[in-house]
């Protein structure tokens, strides 16, 4: 194996680790294909590709430790499924600038409010929301952040993970296996039409796939056995990443 694909798969192999816990994988995996050397009509699949099969082993991980209803994840994956496949269609007709702005706004409040209120995400208080109350919610985050994810994707999984808890009353932990089950719903749909249009060196994504897989077992393995005391802090640092990230790319 040659330095430029083991530095790759150290990489792909921390972005897996990252992103069971907290979200935020493609901040390490997108320039990491780009130094590879990774044709740019390429990268796009090829990432979906290695990240599909890594999240999947994150959601087995989560769900052999934590149960959900059925009729929750069917509807999670219809809003998923349906948000990330709108999300695609129209990113054409909206210009990147205004999801960045969003960013810029929304990243800063989910910082501040983790940081300032030290109990947030330990406990779990989904049960005691009334079916009628929660799903609408779940459904309303699960379309609008999918939709966001078809059309851009960075920190999909960690807005995901922050509003089931802040919004449906669920603890890091059950919030973070939700949207994990989420985002994998959303990157199916995206790496279907990927695959279906020839965007992505396949044999690659298959290599790194194997790679992503292990730092997702591994992370969402962490994630189990440490709960919130891991997950809060890794969020924190991910979507601070994500929002340096995001004015850099604006200043440049």
């Amino acid at each position: 194996m040659d330095l430029p694909l083991i530095l790759l798969s150290l990489a792909v192999f921390a972005a897996g680790f990252v992103d069971a816990a907290a979200g935020g994988g493609g901040l390490i995996t997108f320039p990491a294909y780009m130094n590879y050397g990774l044709k740019t009509e390429l990268l796009l699949g090829t990432n979906k590709l290695s990240s599909f099969f890594g999240t999947l082993i994150a959601v087995i991980k989560y769900f052999s430790e934590i149960s959900f209803a059925r009729t929750k994840l069917l509807l999670l994956f219809f809003c998923c499924f349906l948000g990330s496949f709108l999300g695609a269609a129209f990113i054409s007709s909206i210009p990147p600038i205004f999801i960045k702005y969003f960013l810029i706004a929304a990243l800063p409040a989910l910082s501040i409010l983790m940081f300032l209120k030290s109990d947030f995400g330990l406990a779990d208080f989904s049960s005691s929301i009334e079916k009628k109350v929660l799903y609408p919610k779940l459904a309303v985050i699960s379309f609008a952040v999918s939709f966001y994810d078809g059309m851009l994707g960075p920190g999909t999984g960690t807005i995901l993970a922050f509003s089931y808890c802040r919004f449906c009353g669920y603890d890091l932990l059950k919030a973070t296996a939700l949207a994990k089950f989420s985002n994998l719903i959303s990157n199916l749909s995206a790496l279907l039409t990927f695959l279906y249009l020839g965007k992505a060196d396949i044999k690659l994504g298959l290599m790194m796939a194997a790679v992503s897989a292990a730092g997702n077992f591994l992370g969402s393995r962490t994630a189990i056995k440490n709960g919130a005391s891991f997950i809060k802090p890794a969020i924190f640092i991910v979507s601070n990443a994500l929002l340096i990230k995001v004015v850099c790319d604006m200043v440049k």
